[in-house]
């Protein structure tokens, strides 16, 4: 018998490891370094190659010469992209490369090849760029390598580790709600339906009730997971499953701790985005660029940001928009340009929306019963999340699920939690792909989801 030895090691076939001595003066110029990666390009030139090898998070550039490498010319033109390759180099100390140094190619051992030939450029961001949107989601498997394409995944990371890790700070608890219901959160619509053990049940298309269920356990609760909407919508920033980002807390005084909640959330995400991803970030924004430091929130009722909108478009356009209980997508991409130019706020909240466009659980305002406590943020012009003050009293609720035609029969479970007593609470639920959509500029969601779900496609 033997025990692991399970202390982590520092891997110095880690081109960071490397990068990191470097920059410290510990691994100097003719420095030997053993490195680990895949082959992202290979660029020929008269005897010579440049390597480009792709590691975790970035790719950098070997360089083979014929005559100084124990790799012959022929030798070398075994090699391929996207070979698994353990190299052998010296460090070789160049002012033009962006390291500040090239690894010059002594050995290269293919550890991992590849059987068939690629069905896309994937080391050519031009090309990959200008591929047809369905070729990329076909190839998936394979566009993923692609750095840029891969940023977009990492990101995604970024905004689910900031969500959890704000959340934390401030005293909530994860929790995993079921993916599998008899019933929907939101009355049954727009639900896929499964066959559960011959009985009819549904993929769940919100966590709601759980959430809510949750803060009678630990006041504050979260979740992050898949989402379920068998919408038929064909659009640029539809998908039928998507990550929801969830959360619900109680004792509140008023929706607007969830509106401070929420800012205080988006600072530390841009914050730590910037901070933590910035390369990634670069190949979207530009060298050197970042997301904007947040220091204000701007707020509006929702009636008088349609009377904004009204006003800068006279006509039939703005009277059609007065009469709508909802915004088209024009209006609130709008509403974030005139809060970006006249305020510089990327993000705005709009409050107080009409009833008849909020589910049975809103809470109405008490001085118009017309419109809810609840509210969507805008980022640059695009709704990203729906919150808003839950209503907690058992009498309250039944009255308005009875005034809406609904079975309150139906509704049991849900009911229980009101009927032995919820504190004042409301919560949110955002989008994790349409968050990184707008902040990378990206012109579908589909790019911001690593397997995207649509009515058309369940591959790969």
């Amino acid at each position: 018998m033997d025990f692991l030895d399970f202390e982590k090691k520092v891997d110095t076939t880690d081109i960071a490891y490397v990068i990191d001595g470097f920059n410290k003066g510990t691994i100097k110029d003719g420095d030997k370094v053993t490195l680990k990666g895949t082959i992202h390009r290979i660029k020929e030139m008269s005897g010579f190659a440049f390597v480009n090898i792709r590691t975790s998070r970035m790719v950098f550039q070997c360089v083979w010469e014929d005559g100084k490498s124990n790799i012959t010319a022929e030798g070398f033109k075994d090699f391929s992209c996207e070979e698994c390759v353990i190299i052998d180099g010296t460090i070789i100390a160049e002012e033009r490369s962006r390291l500040g140094f090239d690894v010059r190619i002594d050995d290269m051992k293919r550890i991992s090849g590849r059987a068939a030939v690629l069905p896309i450029e994937i080391s050519n961001d031009r090309k990959i760029d200008k591929l047809n949107l369905n070729t990329l989601l076909d190839n998936r498997v394979i566009a993923l390598r692609n750095p840029k394409i891969r940023a977009i995944m990492r990101v995604c990371d970024g905004v689910m580790y900031s969500f959890r890790e704000f959340l934390r700070q401030e005293g909530f608890t994860e929790f995993v709600p079921p993916k599998m219901v008899e019933s929907g959160a939101e009355g049954g619509a727009d639900m896929f339906e499964v066959d559960y053990f011959g009985k009819k049940a549904y993929l769940n298309q919100s966590p709601q009730m759980y959430k809510q269920i949750m803060v009678g356990v630990f006041q504050k609760a979260y979740t992050v997971g898949p989402v379920f909407r068998a919408e038929k919508f064909s659009t640029n920033r539809h998908i039928n499953e998507f990550q929801g980002l969830d959360l619900e807390m109680g004792f509140i005084d008023s929706f607007e701790d969830l509106m401070d909640l929420e800012a205080r959330m988006f600072v530390f995400m841009f914050k730590t985005l910037n901070e933590q991803y910035s390369a990634e970030l670069e190949m979207f924004l530009g060298r050197g660029n970042r997301l904007p430091e947040l220091t204000k929130f701007p707020k509006i009722k929702f009636m008088d940001a349609k009377k904004l909108f009204a006003d800068a478009h006279p006509g039939e356009v703005g009277i059609k928009a007065l009469n709508e209980p909802d915004f088209a997508p024009e209006e609130e991409k709008w509403l974030g340009e005139y809060f970006l130019k006249e305020h510089n706020c990327p993000i705005v909240f709009v409050t107080h929306y009409p009833s008849v466009k909020r589910p049975f659980y809103a809470m109405d305002d008490p001085e118009n019963k017309n419109f809810t406590l609840s509210y969507d943020m805008l980022l640059n012009g695009l709704e990203v999340t729906t919150g808003g003050q839950r209503i907690h009293d058992y009498e309250m609720q039944v009255a308005k699920m009875k005034s809406r035609g609904m079975n309150v029969d139906d509704f049991e479970d849900y009911l229980t939690m009101h009927k032995y007593g919820m504190p004042p609470h409301g919560g949110m639920g955002l989008g994790l792909e349409r968050i990184v959509q707008n902040l990378l500029g990206l012109d579908n969601i589909k790019k911001a989801t690593a397997f995207p779900r649509d009515r058309d496609r369940l591959r790969p």
